[in-house]
């Protein structure tokens, strides 16, 4: 039997988790021919299990596998023109992988293409441990968390000179029952006055519009105990002093006083013996 070339996409096809995805599949045939003559059949490369078929001029479906079930169609009014190209509605994480798509119009054909799912991930948010009574010094575990997302993203982890963090850093992922990921990273750190650090987010196959970016700061850093009693400590002894030294500068004061007074009564009194 000849050879029927079909041709589908080199590169994987990428949908959007919830969306639709269209596994573009098609042939060329020299003569005119009637769609009771076609056989489309669609399967997962791996499983052989069906995903869709189409013979005798309609579709195909006992054999489908459960999961597919009500969510695949064909373009029929683009059967004749040799588009065998399958549409997969809502997609799911549990979709990606290779389908096989297997055409005959007297000649036989079939290729395989890849399809990957992808979902963006909410914006991370990034908090810190222990929140408070922070000072300059202390070590603290900054972590970054964000849900919903797909397939495992990059993480980078940067401080506010844009040095990079991410060998400092533990990574972890949680699936929920859509496949969808729970990312958790944490660094931890030795805080700085006024440090700035950031966590940001690469989804491989959604690029930047896989990517956030949030910074915290070091403004929750609280000025350290110890510095602060010391800081009272000093103040209260110079107070103290300051008051001592008051005192004592009063009292030379008055003392100086009263000696000018003495010394003015004792010349008065020398005057008055004088004349007489």
């Amino acid at each position: 039997m000849a050879v029927l070339e079909l041709t589908v996409p080199e590169q994987p096809v990428v949908a959007l988790h919830g969306s639709d995805a269209t596994l573009n599949c098609s042939f060329s045939h020299a003569n005119p021919f009637n769609l009771s003559d076609l056989s489309v059949f669609w399967q997962l490369t791996d499983t052989k299990r069906s995903v869709h078929g189409y013979w005798g001029g309609r579709d195909q479906l006992v054999d489908q596998a459960e999961s597919f079930v009500n969510r695949t169609s064909l373009f029929p009014a683009q059967l004749g023109l040799g588009n065998a190209s399958l549409l997969l509605s809502r997609v799911v994480v549990a979709d990606e992988g290779s389908y096989t798509c297997f055409a005959r119009v007297q000649d036989y054909g079939s290729a395989s293409l890849l399809l990957q799912v992808a979902a963006p991930y909410s914006k991370p948010v990034v908090t810190l441990a222990p929140e408070s009574n922070l000072r300059p010094g202390d070590e603290v575990a900054l972590t970054c968390v964000a849900y919903g997302g797909y397939p495992e993203a990059g993480v980078v982890w940067q401080d506010g000179a844009g040095r990079n963090l991410t060998d400092n850093i533990t990574t972890s992922l949680v699936a929920n029952e859509e496949g969808l990921f729970s990312m958790t990273s944490v660094l931890t750190v030795v805080l700085e006055p006024n440090s700035n650090y950031s966590c940001g987010l690469i989804n491989p196959l959604l690029g930047e519009e896989g990517y956030a970016f949030v910074t915290i700061t070091g403004q929750n850093i609280a000025f350290p105990p110890v510095a602060l009693w010391v800081t009272v400590g000093l103040a209260v002894c110079l107070l103290v002093l300051l008051i001592a030294l008051a005192a004592v500068c009063r009292r030379k004061i008055k003392e100086s006083c009263e000696e000018a007074r003495r010394e003015e009564q004792k010349e008065i009194k020398q005057k008055a013996v004088m004349r007489c």
